[in-house]
């Protein structure tokens, strides 16, 4: 498999998002540092819409259901209310942007989609404060990444 698809595909998965692929392109792949941010970017965002889509019109079903994904999916969106939800009533856009940007497990693009979707927040105001979000995060990850492979160097 082409190096450049692994680093999308990485980018996709909901735990690991760009916080794994840039490391992973820049240190394991020997990706030029502009490659992988880009790459990485594309791959973290592309399944937003289509998470959002599929949270409007399955979300409520899925999560009446007693079984391990809608508690899974009940846990999440009530801890998504409790945390995120003040912060995004107070600062909107900018809320969204902060749930995104931060490089943290349990922040990202994929929680970003489902604060969108508990929050009921206009996709027109979800969908560019997620891609934004998104870019602050990689330009976060990648300076973190460049700066710990010049120490690796160093030493």
């Amino acid at each position: 498999m082409p190096d450049a698809l692994i680093v999308l595909l990485t980018a996709m998965t909901p735990i690991g998002e760009l916080r794994a692929s840039i490391p992973l392109a820049i240190t394991s792949m020997d990706m030029p540092w502009p490659q992988a941010f880009g790459l990485s970017i594309v791959g973290n965002v592309v399944p937003v819409p289509f998470i959002l889509f599929a949270l409007r019109t399955a979300g409520a079903r899925v999560e009446a259901q007693q079984n391990i994904v809608g508690r899974l999916l009940r846990w999440r969106t009530a801890r998504i209310q409790q945390s995120w939800g003040p912060r995004v009533q107070r600062y909107g856009f900018f809320g969204i942007v902060l749930a995104v940007a931060i490089p943290l497990p349990l922040t990202g693009a994929w929680t970003g989609t489902l604060i969108v979707w508990t929050l009921n927040e206009p996709v027109r105001r979800g969908l560019p404060a997620i891609a934004a979000g998104v870019v602050i995060a990689g330009a976060i990850v990648t300076g973190l990444t460049l700066a710990g492979v010049e120490i690796i160097r160093l030493t």
